[in-house]
Parts: C-alpha cells; sequence; structure tokens
C-alpha cells in the first residue's frame, strides 16, 4: 500500500484523536482529518505549525517520516523512529557483520542502477546518452575507477545545457535539493522498515552523516528527481524561491511509477522492495539488490 505525503505550508495545528490526524487552520472552521496509517512523511514548511507530542509520537509508531524546513523553506530536519522491525537486532548484526567484498558488489549493483537511468533520462528526453553506455560497461567491484563520478560528469551539462550541479548554485539546483531530500527521507523510512540501520552505508562513510546508508541506496532514484525537475525547470519559472505549486509536484515523486523486478510500482512502495532485498544480500539469501529501472 502506498503511504501519503502529506505538505503543510500554512499555519496549522495538528492533532490526532482517535488515530486520526485532525487538521486546523486558523480562521478556519473546517477540520481535516486522515488516518495516521495511510501517512507516510509529513513536510512542516510553515514557521507557525502547532504539533502536539501524540501527533510526533503516533506518527513514529507508524513508521513515518517528519521533515521540518528552514526560513529558507527547504528542508532542515528529520525525524525517523528508532524501531522499525520485530528483529531489528538480529538484521544489525548482518548488516554489521557484512564483509568488504560483499558490499563492494552492492556499491557495483548500485552504481550501475544509478548509471542506468541516467542514461535513460537523456534518451527519453532526446539529448546524447552513448557515453554512458559506454561508461557503464566499465563500472567494476566497488566502482574503484570512480566511474559515477565520470557518468555525472558528462550527464550534468548534457541534461540541462552546460549545467553545474552545486547545491548552493543557481535554478535548478534547488528543485534537485528538495526534491533529494524527500527521496533521502523515504529512504531512511523503508530501511527502518525492513530492520536497517541507516547510519552504516556501503560506501559513503562520512562520520557526520546518520543517514550514510540512505545516502547510498537512493542513488539509483535520483535520476526520478532530475527527470522531474527537468520537466517543472523548462515548464514553470523557477527562481531562488521555489512556489507552493512546485513543491507540491516535487513531492509526487513518491507515486512515479518504476519497474521492480518486471513489476510496475510508485516508488515509494517499490523502495520497500529495494530494502527488503537489500537485508536479504546481507544475510545471504539473495545476491542482488532489486533497484528501480525508469519506464
Amino acid at each position: 500500500m502506498i503511504k501519503r505525503t502529506l505538505y503543510f505550508g500554512h499555519p496549522a495545528y495538528l492533532s490526532v484523536n482517535l488515530d486520526q490526524l485532525v487538521v486546523q487552520q486558523p480562521g478556519n472552521d473546517d477540520t481535516r482529518k486522515i488516518p495516521v496509517e495511510d501517512i507516510g512523511v509529513v513536510l512542516l514548511d510553515h514557521a507557525q505549525i502547532t504539533i502536539t507530542h501524540a501527533v510526533l509520537r503516533r506518527l513514529a509508531e507508524n513508521k513515518c517520516a517528519v521533515i521540518s524546513c528552514d526560513e529558507s523553506h527547504m528542508p532542515s530536519g528529520l525525524m525517523l523512529p528508532l524501531e522499525g522491525n520485530y528483529t531489528q537486532a538480529e538484521k544489525y548484526n548482518h548488516q554489521i557483520n557484512a564483509s568488504i567484498p560483499l558490499k563492494k558488489n552492492l556499491w557495483q549493483q548500485t552504481v550501475k542502477a544509478k548509471v542506468s537511468n541516467q542514461l535513460m533520462v537523456l534518451k527519453k528526453l532526446g539529448k546524447p546518452y552513448k557515453r554512458l553506455e559506454v561508461l557503464l560497461e566499465r563500472i567494476n567491484s566497488g566502482d574503484s575507477g570512480n566511474i559515477e563520478a565520470q557518468a555525472a560528469a558528462y550527464y550534468w551539462p548534457v541534461l540541462f545545457d552546460n549545467f553545474i550541479r552545486d547545491r548552493y548554485g543557481e535554478p535548478p539546483n534547488n528543485l534537485l535539493n528538495y526534491g533529494y531530500t524527500i527521496l533521502r527521507a523515504m529512504m531512511a523510512r523503508a530501511l527502518l522498515s525492513s530492520g536497517l540501520l541507516p547510519t552504516l552505508g556501503i560506501f559513503h562513510k562520512n562520520k557526520y552523516n546518520a543517514y550514510a546508508l540512505a545516502d547510498d541506496i537512493m542513488e539509483p532514484y535520483r535520476p526520478f528527481v532530475d527527470m522531474l525537475s527537468y520537466e517543472l525547470f523548462t515548464e514553470m519559472k523557477i527562481d531562488s524561491f521555489l512556489s507552493k505549486d512546485a513543491k507540491i509536484k516535487i513531492l509526487g515523486i513518491a507515486t512515479a511509477d518504476a519497474i521492480f523486478a518486471k513489476v510496475k510500482s510508485p516508488l515509494m512502495v517499490g523502495m520497500s522492495r529495494t530494502s527488503a532485498s537489500l537485508y536479504d544480500c546481507f544475510e545471504g539469501k539473495k545476491k542482488l539488490i532489486v533497484y528501480p529501472v525508469m519506464l
């Protein structure tokens, strides 16, 4: 079942009653109720939002990701449940004891899936992509040749016409940043639900990064945000301040369709398949991660 992504960009009072999220707006007598069990991600993007502890507790119990935004309306904080699976300790042990050769193999699969989807983005948009076909064949164990970076160096200027990908750069960097943050929260949530620890990555190892594994496993999902960002950037006037409409459309990434092991599925649902297959690899039951393939 696909979970809902809720965006709050206006003053609101959020409470919970009979397992329903109750949404009230100042000066508005209308009250909206949403079943907590239907919620997967909540984005809080206004300084005048009041949320009760009971809401936070129930969202955590329901394995929901809660994202808070800063004064520039960009995501700045992420709250996730501490426990996501009944056999979590056992699953942590398999993850912690994963061998270096296994991690290198998993990272090779991840980079291949990412570059393959980047190739599909360029192909769908009618842009040159043959260089990525060549690079795709050169990805080896652990990506020791750093093909991921070589692919990015080719991909970005072709996708957005001489564009430089820079987190603090000009638009559409802000579109990409926003979309990637949503993906990161969704992936961290899926990993926790599968009993995995988002902090222990297979490639990313920054000691200050609490979501290294989420950053690893979301890589093949990034091209879906790239595609959506390209469409928004060409259709809408995007400046340094993202409009509410643009944000809402980016949040729709959760329902974007992809192919997972020959089965069509929304990205948020597919992430559960990805995280479950990753654990099976750690446990030794499977050898391949189920990653999304762009339609």
